[in-house]
């Protein structure tokens, strides 16, 4: 296992500057090997070279964070992830990854006129619908794909969002229901410790369906909780990796327990303090670089010598 960062296609030299030795290829929808591109291969077969001659392993294709379950989008994000399977088969690249989706109805409380959300697992025929053909692409290119737990809910709750799988609720249902064994997860504990979930224990329960896993932490702050509740802003806060709530130490070893056999990226962008993409990066990379020296003493020992 190595620590990684999720980064464009075109970061691969500053992922290597920082001493990463993994990526995540993220924002592929708006790359040169995405839709509409229809000679992608050259792109491909570059990119999969230069990121061997830096010693960078792209453990995964961010395909899209989108909803392909919004009828407005389901034709562009099946051709996306029609294409970053294709993509990862050639290069070598065990996962792409993304957002589920959800579908988004209202109905009406005959009682008190006000509108209600249909229960989002109303929808897993239509869920199943779209991604077990894609899975069976997927399979017979040896790749998997793995949905992202992020709930896409305001100040990081689960209030109401377009990802179906943001709950583990909704995990258990869907792998119950469908017969696609490379349908997994990109595991995100910061996103369980935002709705008051103990990663470890979610592990424990689903760390065979982790297929891939972002580095995030998250913090919260009970005195704000106590105060005003679970929708007040600032009570989740996401963090890099040792400045939150994790046990990272125990999310590493039932990571390993459980089989896991890709890489542990690090998120960014979105710690409050080290954040400052419109200001030369530097509190970013002091943020990725503390990240990066907190976890790797974790994982010393866990890839295998060549």
């Amino acid at each position: 296992m190595r620590i990684g960062v999720l980064c464009r296609a075109d970061e691969m030299a500053w992922a290597r500057k920082l001493g990463f030795r993994s990526m995540q290829w993220m924002r592929f929808a708006e790359s040169p090997a995405a839709p509409p591109h229809a000679d992608w291969q050259p792109f491909a077969d570059q990119l999969a070279q230069e990121a061997g001659e830096r010693g960078l392993r792209i453990s995964a294709i961010g395909a899209l964070y989108r909803n392909p379950l919004d009828p407005k989008q389901t034709d562009s994000a099946r051709a996306v992830f029609e294409r970053a399977i294709d993509v990862a088969a050639r290069m070598g690249i065990p996962t792409v990854s993304g957002f589920a989706g959800a579908v988004i109805e209202l109905e009406w409380n005959q009682r008190g006129g006000n509108p209600l959300y249909k229960p989002l697992e109303n929808y897993l025929p239509q869920m199943l619908a779209f991604w077990e053909p894609l899975a069976r692409r997927a399979a017979a290119c040896n790749v998997r794909l793995a949905f992202e737990n992020c709930p896409q809910g305001p100040w990081y709750l689960p209030l109401m969002h377009y990802n179906i799988m943001g709950q583990p609720a909704l995990w258990e249902r869907f792998f119950s229901a469908t017969k696609c064994d490379n349908l997994g997860l990109e595991w995100d504990p910061s996103h369980l410790l935002c709705q008051f979930i103990d990663p470890v224990a979610n592990l424990r329960r689903f760390g065979a369906r982790v297929f891939h896993a972002h580095a995030k932490d998250a913090f919260i702050d009970r005195s704000l909780l106590e105060t005003y509740g679970p929708c007040h802003p600032g009570v989740a806060e996401h963090r890099f990796p040792g400045l939150g709530q994790a046990d990272w130490p125990e999310i590493i070893r039932a990571l390993l327990r459980a089989g896991y056999d890709s890489d542990l990226n690090i998120e960014g962008w979105h710690d409050p303090v080290y954040r400052d993409r419109d200001a030369g990066l530097k509190l970013e990379e002091t943020g990725l670089l503390l990240a990066r020296n907190f976890l790797e003493p974790y994982l010393a020992g866990t890839e295998p010598s060549a």
